[in-house]
């Protein structure tokens, strides 16, 4: 378990994602997965209003720990800002999107919410005085950000650390061995304000899975497309590192991807998403995989 920056809570270092439920995952095999991830040790699941044609996502995942008793023993973060009926940052569209996910999960509180991207016409002010209201409710025990640049990250910090507002803890990112710009200014900003981060698309789409090999790869994914675009000569020299370092530990590449970004400076859990057991061995496979220096070293300079 990994504790989760400032906050009171410990996770485990995969941090599932839950975008599949409800999209590319029915209930039943939602439930599959979660039942799988929750045998090895898993208690972090990440979703969003958005997900699962809106709201499918976190319906799926408060039937489940309904049914399983699992509320007390499992973290759940979700977010605000990009459902279309739910849209934006305000103050009043945050209460009103909490109250919603919080009745589709089943619950009388959320352990992690984030603003799922940021709204430059909404005053960063009048977002964080929302929030703050949440947790002081006991609604939301941490709140975090998705989708912010570091100037933007940096003036919300400055504003709650002013006015006494509940201040963001983690952020979520996009970041992977093929998307490196959480590297250039994010990156010092999380480690010297004190955060953490849980990057999305860690597998980069599905291509850091290494089953996209030739440009003609049929994979039966939704994002087959947009992942067989890293196919190119980098694409190329980061497979073949992460062939190189996964024969070495008889393991997965998608393992050694999940392993580098986990061992990664302000990175607490990777995210990552399974639509059937089978996918989330492989995925479970990278938390106790530790990568030597050199390893590591070799991976980040492709």
């Amino acid at each position: 378990m990994t504790k989760l920056g400032t906050t009171d809570l410990d996770v485990y270092d995969l941090n599932l994602g839950a975008n599949v439920f409800g999209w590319t995952a029915d209930e039943q095999q939602s439930f599959a997965v979660l039942d799988a991830y929750a045998a090895v040790g898993g208690n972090f699941v990440d979703t969003a209003d958005l997900y699962g044609g809106g709201g499918g996502s976190e319906t799926i995942i408060g039937n489940w720990l309904a049914k399983r008793g699992r509320r007390d023993d499992v973290v759940i973060a979700t977010k605000v800002g990009m459902l279309d009926k739910r849209p934006g940052l305000s103050a009043k569209n945050i209460a009103a999107a909490a109250e919603d996910s919080l009745r589709r999960l089943q619950t009388d509180h959320i352990d992690l919410y984030y603003a799922h991207r940021d709204v430059p016409d909404t005053p960063l002010e009048e977002t964080l005085t929302a929030f703050d209201a949440l947790v002081r409710a006991g609604k939301v025990r941490h709140i975090g950000a998705s989708n912010y640049s570091a100037e933007r990250l940096a003036d919300a910090l400055s504003i709650s650390d002013s006015g006494g507002l509940a201040r963001f803890a983690v952020l979520q990112p996009h970041y992977n061995l093929m998307e490196r710009d959480y590297e250039h200014e994010l990156a010092a900003l999380v480690a010297r304000e004190g955060l953490v981060t849980l990057p999305y698309f860690a597998l980069a789409k599905g291509f850091l899975t290494g089953k996209y090999r030739t440009k003609d790869t049929t994979v039966d994914s939704p994002r087959a497309t947009r992942a067989a675009s890293y196919l190119d000569g980098r694409g190329e020299r980061v497979l073949a590192a992460l062939d190189e370092v996964a024969e070495a530990h008889g393991t997965s590449v998608a393992a050694v991807a999940l392993a580098w970004l986990r061992q990664q400076p302000t990175v607490a859990a990777p995210i990552a998403s399974a639509r059937t057991p089978e996918q989330l061995t492989d995925l479970v496979a990278s938390v106790s995989l530790e990568l030597a220096e050199a390893e590591l070293a070799r991976l980040t300079d492709q």
